[in-house]
């Protein structure tokens, strides 16, 4: 089995366009083998990808090709989606698949900060990789309506389904990671005043008796959470 520690997983750049046509190769096994339409690209489309720094490499010791990734964006920038995820054959099973999303989603949160995170897939490792990453399940009708996004769906051995459903549903399960959401979150815990302290293992810890079998009031848990403002 392959070591995770040997790929090095980077964004892409002008040095790696020689594996362009590795790439869609590793895309239409990836297609057969799920048998689902995964939408092979043209050579000039995954070459912008890389000149552009919107593409995520996995290479075993910086030469052999192990897994890739790419970010589009749609809706005027409002969406964004990081597509084509994928690994070659002998390096699944590893946590490269993961380590490639983290990255591209890194990279969009960092070019694109406003931007809702997107994307469709019919693979349950990729739906818990998403979940990790804060993604929720959502309708078709909360991603983007870009046409040109749905068109990417066209070579889609499934997509009669989703045009006869007028894109309400398909085989795809949709995923979606609104930057909103954390803000929400923040201003929750700045409106109750209370800020986790202390880990689970801390607080086992603390509730332990001490040597002579007492407990201060500290330790009782009056510590676990400690308040932002003044009473």
């Amino acid at each position: 089995m392959k070591d995770l520690k040997d790929i090095q997983v980077l964004v892409a750049t002008e040095e790696h366009l020689k594996y362009v046509d590795q790439v869609n190769d590793a895309i239409d096994i990836a297609s057969k083998e799920r048998g689902t339409g995964i939408a092979r690209r043209t050579h000039e489309y995954i070459a912008d990808k890389m000149l552009a720094g919107k593409a995520i490499i996995a290479l075993e010791n910086g030469d052999t090709f192990a897994g890739f990734c790419y970010i589009e964006t749609w809706g005027a920038k409002s969406f964004v989606a990081n597509s084509g995820l994928i690994v070659g054959k002998e390096y699944r099973g590893v946590g490269l698949a993961t380590e490639i999303k983290r990255k591209a989603f890194a990279l969009s949160r960092q070019k694109f900060p406003e931007a809702k995170i997107f994307g469709l897939t019919t693979g349950l490792a990729v739906m818990k990789i998403n979940h990790e990453l804060g993604y929720r399940p959502v309708t078709f009708s909360e991603l983007t309506d870009d046409e040109e996004f749905w068109k990417g769906c066209q070579s889609c051995v499934n997509y009669d389904i989703l045009t006869r459903t007028g894109k309400s549903k398909c085989l795809c399960t949709g995923m979606l990671f609104d930057p909103a959401w954390e803000k929400e979150k923040k201003e929750e815990k700045k409106q109750n005043g209370w800020a986790i302290k202390d880990t689970l293992l801390d607080i086992i810890n603390k509730l332990k008796p001490n040597k002579n079998g007492s407990q201060s009031k500290k330790e009782h848990g009056f510590s676990l959470f400690k308040s932002k403002s003044k009473a």
